[in-house]
């Protein structure tokens, strides 16, 4: 049986909001919070989290040890590596990239994109994105992984992991899962945790539902009843990483 590693990247060195992983939410910290969130996830899995050899990231190997889940150590920047790394350890053949931003995450969503793989090289729910943004789950063959780490040259390649596969569909078998609701959400609504109001999102929403992990149906509720939450950190809405590199990147918005 193939053993499929979820890894989370975590780091306290944000600049827009920095330590966001160790911030308190529901009486723990996010980190802790989201991992609790992926480990609700009806799906077979291994999970890691992958942090950094900086000082200041001990706190983090600190937290994954209080809370039984594996970590390592890599290089700052080069996330494409920390994964490689990450999945060689535990002899993994499915690499799974979450982002610790994603403290709403909801667990459905990872068995959702989980049970869809079949085989692909990458197979995401963002490319293009229907989701609301704070639900990414990246499910790549770890070949594929190590042919991205052997050739990918340019800096935002490497930092963030998977764009060297999902922007070459005709290289590699490149897949996308779309939100079974027939909504896009992407762009209207922001669960990820980059800015201080991101976090007064998250906060807002995790005191009407919390503490035990909740999906995107109590979450859809809520905000039907309470936009104004909605409201918190809507001048961020449809902000991503990709606008910065939109003419590096040949697929982008391509259906």
């Amino acid at each position: 049986m193939k053993k499929t590693l979820v890894i989370v990247q975590a780091r306290t060195g944000s600049t827009r909001l920095p330590g966001k992983v160790l911030l308190p939410l529901a009486g723990k910290t996010v980190l802790e919070k989201q991992l609790e969130r992926i480990l609700a996830a009806p799906a077979r899995f291994e999970l890691c989290v992958a942090t950094t050899t900086a000082p200041r990231d001990e706190a983090i190997v600190q937290i994954c040890r209080k809370a039984g889940v594996p970590s390592m150590t890599g290089h700052p920047t080069d996330l494409l590596d920390r994964h490689v790394q990450a999945a060689r350890a535990a002899g993994a053949d499915v690499v799974v990239k979450i982002p610790s931003d994603c403290p709403l995450i909801d667990p459905a969503a990872i068995a959702r994109v989980l049970g869809a793989y079949a085989g692909e090289d990458y197979l995401g729910n963002l490319h293009p994105a229907t989701w609301p943004d704070g639900n990414d789950v990246e499910v790549m063959a770890m070949a594929a992984l190590e042919t991205a780490w052997c050739e990918a040259d340019r800096p935002f390649q490497r930092e963030h992991t998977t764009p060297f596969l999902w922007d070459q569909p005709g290289r590699f078998r490149v897949g996308n899962v779309r939100w079974e609701t027939g909504l896009d959400w992407s762009r209207t609504h922001r669960f990820t945790l980059d800015h201080p109001d991101d976090y007064e999102l998250v906060c807002a929403i995790y005191d009407e539902l919390g503490p035990r992990p909740f999906g995107l149906d109590a979450i859809r509720a809520l905000l039907d009843e309470r936009p104004e939450i909605l409201r918190i950190n809507a001048r961020h809405h449809g902000a991503t990483w990709m606008d910065h590199h939109a003419h590096e990147l040949q697929t982008l918005g391509v259906p």
